[in-house]
């Protein structure tokens, strides 16, 4: 997770586990083949409560790791 998913998250009180939970549950909504450091994807899915919306922005890296941009 970037530092910016992080701020993010926080400012919008959000805990990890949401965000696990919302990748792990969710589905993708918007594939960008474009972008000039690789494929992004957007994951939209719901926090632990079953009621807050999640979406987070990733890519994977050379290694294989989803790591998550951002997230609303």
């Amino acid at each position: 997770m970037t530092y910016h998913a992080s701020d993010e998250m926080a400012e919008d009180k959000l805990r990890i586990v949401d965000v696990e939970t919302s990748i792990l549950t969710g589905r993708i909504t918007k594939i960008e083949k474009d972008h000039p450091r690789g494929i992004k994807y957007t994951i939209e899915g719901f926090a632990t409560d079953r009621r807050t919306r999640v979406g987070t922005v990733g890519r994977f890296t050379a290694t294989g790791k989803y790591r998550i941009i951002t997230t609303y």
